[in-house]
């Protein structure tokens, strides 16, 4: 059985995957919109990976023999300027999620709950991925600058850093 303060903690996981992925989301549809069709389809392939992320932690909790509470999911920010705004809001983003999963990885181990400590050890593993790839994806945009022609080349193979990522 699942104790009650990892059981919160993860549930508050849980919102905030399901908020990662409805950020992705309205980021993807900002870039399709604004004919990037590369950097959507790579946003919306994020948006599936953040909800599978979530997935999976219900998935546990229920198997755990505790409860996942699903929650409502917060309306993202909608607008952005430019690729830079998006990918900065990613990476800081990504911080944070990896804020949390340490926290809860620090609680695992004061509550001597080590089924969770090594199910969050993919996790750990995962957003150090994910903070990897947006600071990739920035250097790059840094070296573009304003050069359409580098953007538009940017736009054409962002699909392939898709699988620098292992997504389960």
């Amino acid at each position: 059985m699942i104790k009650d303060t990892i059981l919160d903690a993860l549930n508050k996981q849980i919102k905030l995957e399901g908020d990662s992925s409805q950020l992705y989301l309205a980021m993807a549809s900002w870039a399709e919109v604004k004919g990037l069709e590369g950097t959507a389809n790579f946003l919306y392939s994020h948006a599936d990976e953040e909800r599978m992320h979530m997935l999976k932690l219900i998935k546990f909790i229920n198997e755990r023999g505790g409860k996942a509470f699903v929650p409502q999911i917060e309306e993202p920010k909608q607008d952005f300027t430019t690729l830079k705004e998006v990918f900065t809001a990613i990476l800081n983003h990504e911080c944070f999620v990896s804020e949390s999963i340490n926290e809860i990885v620090g609680l695992t181990l004061e509550e001597r709950d080590y089924s969770t400590h090594n199910f969050l050890q993919w996790y750990v593993s995962e957003q150090i991925e994910e903070e990897k790839l947006a600071r990739n994806i920035l250097d790059k945009l840094e070296m573009i600058g304003s050069d359409k022609g580098g953007l538009y080349l940017f736009d054409r193979d962002i699909v392939t850093l898709n699988t620098d990522t292992t997504a389960e």
